[in-house]
């Protein structure tokens, strides 16, 4: 292809973002842009999958029959929106078996979140809070970002996000309003899982290299901190509703900004975690690994039917 014509499509392709048109996956796209959004959605895939391994380990051990019903329900819908996610990168060419790979090797990230352990029951009421809280303000966004399989996927994983969030919100407003002992366990899990989910979102605009593009493509609609400070906003009035203590001496109101000001992240566990030395990294690589070893008889069975499917239409059709 000539550079001359490269150029007019690379016109006619940022024509078409800057009028809000969805990029299907078989318009041309910059190659670039092509493997920027196969990094972010299969980093959310991965995400999807690896976030039910900290929930599923309190499914048999869930306080009642309705909490353990709810939490089989999330982890369910989580498969699920790891499998749409899945696909929505497969469009853009890549298989499903390599971002396996990738995964498994090291080279293809998921959400540092899933690297700390869920040590009480109240830790699943604080990951569906903040967790899935602080994922629904990233993931909103994302319901308008330009490449369409991802903004049509987000559109359904949101919905049931949200229910999540409620679920977990709930599970803090039971503690908080117990004993003693079960508001010391809710006010423990905060505490244990604020920052981390303030790391979230991602470096500081400054230190991520990857969002100035993504907001020039309209992957992204809002920085890192944009995000992040929405979260915070929005989070700290429902902790003061079931009377819970947000673990930052430095968090105040600021009438000026019309934002909440809040303390230094600690941006060295964040890296560390990154580079897969946080509290259940190893662990967490682990578990995939294992599952995707013990289940390979599975994908063989299903390649083997449908291959036999197949044939037996080739057959009929002869």
């Amino acid at each position: 292809m000539s550079e001359e014509k490269i150029k007019d499509l690379e016109a006619w392709f940022e024509a078409r973002i800057a009028n809000e048109e969805k990029i299907e996956p078989k318009d041309w796209m910059p190659e670039k842009y092509r493997q920027t959004h196969i990094r972010q959605m299969s980093q959310h895939a991965h995400s999807e999958i690896v976030g039910m391994l900290p929930e599923g380990n309190w499914i048999t051990r869930a306080p009642s029959l309705r909490r353990k019903v709810a939490l089989l329900a999330k982890v369910q819908d989580e498969a699920g929106h790891g499998l749409y996610l899945y696909s929505a990168t497969e469009t853009l060419g890549i298989s499903r078996e390599e971002m396996i790979e990738q995964l498994h090797s090291g080279k293809a990230k998921y959400s540092s979140i899933f690297n700390y352990p869920t040590i009480s029951w109240a830790d699943i009421g604080a990951i569906g809070w903040l967790v899935d809280g602080a994922a629904i303000i990233n993931q909103v966004a994302l319901c308008g970002t330009s490449f369409g399989p991802y903004a049509r996927a987000m559109v359904r994983i949101c919905k049931e996000e949200s229910f999540h969030q409620r679920q977990g919100y709930e599970i803090m407003l039971t503690l908080a309003r117990g004993s003693n002992e079960q508001k010391a366990m809710a006010q423990d899990a905060l505490n244990r899982w604020w920052w981390p989910s303030l790391m979230m979102f991602g470096p500081r605009d400054e230190d991520s290299p990857n969002t100035a593009q993504s907001m020039k493509w309209k992957l992204k609609r809002k920085s890192n901190d944009e995000l992040r400070q929405q979260f915070i906003d929005q989070t700290v009035p429902q902790a003061d509703l079931i009377d819970l203590k947000i673990p930052d001496p430095d968090l105040k109101w600021n009438e000026e900004r019309g934002h909440y000001d809040f303390g230094p992240i600690d941006w060295e566990e964040f890296w560390q975690v990154v580079k897969g030395h946080g509290p259940c990294n190893k662990e967490r690589l682990a578990a995939r690994k294992n599952a995707w070893a013990n289940g390979e008889w599975v994908r063989d069975a299903a390649l083997a039917y449908s291959e036999k499917q197949k044939s037996k239409e080739l057959n009929k059709a002869s």
